[in-house]
């Protein structure tokens, strides 16, 4: 079993407010992992510490540590930039640049150094098909991404992570301005994506994470109650908090 991210003890601090307290995970090498929990639990701040996003954040306070591979993220010699090569996020809302569908993908590689036009075509291909999206755009590619339908504007985003090679995939609530077609394109997606990528999702639909995830955390007031496979989580929860939010008791 091998592992790819491993947080320890990792707390957090808006100011004087503990936002994370002593986070200890885990996370499997090509594995989707759900974080579930009510609103304001600190699952999208868990997932912003992944890579690094909260360091934008002037009165943010870290201690503990997150390992990628076995080293430390926030050790200082860390390249940040690099860091956030490796680990990709998707937001909650599309956020495709006000450029052309190619441009957007090739956005990041240009910026990496690549220049080559012949790579970037096969970049820009192999990204979209990655992202389930090139049988749909293959032939507009040099039109605006701004007129693209919601689901295809996030599945273009996945599309900008995939082209500069991450290892780590995060996605914040990525479905949660779709509609449910669009919604089942990402979900199919991201099983696809999980035999290359390893994935940490945070989502406030219970059965999403039934459906996508092989793992769930449960986060409670900035405090990781519950962390098994997802059977377990859905089926016999070992904590009585677990169980009354999954079961619609509160949240």
């Amino acid at each position: 079993m091998e592992y790819k991210i491993q947080a320890n003890k990792l707390q957090l601090y808006y100011g004087n407010t503990l936002a994370l307290k002593k986070i200890s995970i885990d996370v499997i090498k090509n594995t989707v992992l759900a974080l579930i929990g009510p609103s304001g639990c600190g699952k999208s701040t868990f997932l912003k510490s992944i890579n690094r996003m909260n360091d934008l954040i002037d009165s943010v306070k870290i201690d503990g540590e997150v390992l990628l591979d076995g080293s430390n993220i926030y050790h200082p010699d860390t390249d940040v930039v690099m860091l956030r090569k490796r680990i990709g996020m998707v937001f909650q809302r599309p956020n495709p640049f006000p450029m052309s569908i190619y441009d957007n993908i090739a956005y990041g590689p240009r910026i990496h150094g690549l220049k080559n036009k012949a790579k970037l075509d096969e970049l820009v291909e192999k990204s979209l098909k990655g992202a389930a999206l090139w049988g749909e755009v293959k032939d507009r590619l040099s039109s605006s991404a701004m007129g693209m339908s919601g689901g295809q504007q996030q599945r273009l985003c996945i599309a900008r992570l995939l082209a500069v090679e991450p290892e780590v995939l995060l996605m914040d609530e990525p479905c949660s301005a779709l509609d449910p077609i669009s919604t089942m394109k990402i979900e199919e997606l991201v099983t696809e994506l999980k035999n290359q990528y390893t994935i940490i999702m945070v989502t406030h639909n219970m059965q999403q994470a039934a459906r996508v995830s092989d793992y769930t955390a449960f986060f409670l007031n900035g405090e990781l109650v519950e962390h098994d496979k997802t059977d377990a989580i859905f089926t016999r929860p070992q904590d009585k908090r677990t169980e009354d939010y999954i079961t619609g008791r509160f949240g």
